[in-house]
Formats: structure tokens, C-alpha cells, sequence
């Protein structure tokens, strides 16, 4: 974590948006979102496959992998999309929440409690930095989540019509 003075700036090092967004760069899950393509894919693919271990049986238990192994299939697509997406969903809106805060003119913050809420203003050089991070660090990692979220939003509706799709045939 970065040191400010308290001259400079009252908000506890724990508050301070840089410290938060430094925090939340290194923490374990956070952090794929910084990562190269490839590794990137690994990491939600292997999330994937250990979903695909909790949807299957469920999945199984709703339709006969013997008599209906199609439906069963696109059952555990859906399921595993469904789980990923509330997964990278957490992960955005904990990106979200320190680049607003990166981005705002004032820190909220509390001194002790909940109960004594302070506002400061950032000065300009604390804005500039704090603009600078939020436009090359946290934007390009946040849009890495929201693509994430549009491709596992259309893998869902493909899935969904191929169902009704095989449903209609197979009727």
C-alpha cells in the first residue's frame, strides 16, 4: 500500500482509492482479469470444468443421460454459464466499485465507525493520478469482464435455442 501524508490527505491508507484498486490487483481471484489472453482462458476454463462437477449431477438427476443425453447436455451448458456469470459478475462489480471510486472528485470515508461518514476533496494531482489509473489499469480489465459476460450471455441464448430447437424436432 502507498503512504500519504496526513496533511495531504485524511482518508485512513485502507480507504484511499489507490490503496483499494493495489488491494484488489493482488487478490487471488481479482487478479485474472490482468492476465494474458491464454492464461486468462485457462483460469475460466478450468473454473468451468470444476462447475461442470457440481451442474452435472443435477442435471443428470433432471434428465436421463440414458434416454435424454442431448437435453441432459445442454441442461449442464446452461448451468455452467449460468454459475460463470454470476462468478465474473462478483468480479466486475468489485473492479466497478474501486474505479468509481478512482474516478470520483471526493473520497467518502470513515474515520472510526459508520457512524462519523467523511467527504474529502482530492486534489488535482491525486485526481490526475487516480484518472490515469482508472483509464489503463482497472477500464481495460473491467471490459475484459463485461466481454466475458456478452460471450457467456450468447453461449446461454445459442444454447437455449439449439434446446428449443432439438425440442421442436425431436417433438
Amino acid at each position: 500500500m502507498r503512504e500519504s501524508s496526513p496533511q495531504i490527505c485524511p482518508v485512513p491508507l485502507e480507504q484511499q482509492p489507490v490503496n483499494e484498486y493495489e488491494a484488489l490487483k493482488s487478490a487471488w481471484l481479482y487478479a485474472w482479469g490482468q492476465l494474458d489472453l491464454l492464461s486468462y482462458g485457462k483460469k475460466l476454463t478450468g473454473l468451468a470444468l470444476l462447475i461442470s462437477f457440481i451442474v452435472s449431477p443435477i442435471a443428470s438427476a433432471s434428465f436421463s443421460v440414458e434416454k435424454q443425453p442431448v437435453q441432459c447436455g445442454f441442461m449442464i451448458v446452461l448451468g455452467i454459464g449460468l454459475l460463470l456469470s454470476l462468478f465474473v459478475l462478483r468480479l466486475l462489480l468489485g473492479w466497478r466499485y474501486v474505479g468509481d471510486r478512482l474516478g470520483a472528485e471526493t473520497v467518502t470515508y470513515e474515520e472510526s465507525g459508520w457512524y462519523d461518514g467523511q467527504v474529502w476533496r482530492k486534489p488535482l494531482e491525486v485526481q490526475t493520478r487516480d484518472q490515469l489509473i482508472l483509464r489503463y489499469q482497472v477500464n481495460p480489465v473491467m471490459q475484459r469482464w463485461q466481454d466475458t459476460l456478452k460471450f457467456l450471455g450468447a453461449t446461454m441464448a445459442i444454447d437455449l435455442l439449439l434446446w428449443a430447437m432439438f425440442r421442436l424436432i425431436s417433438a
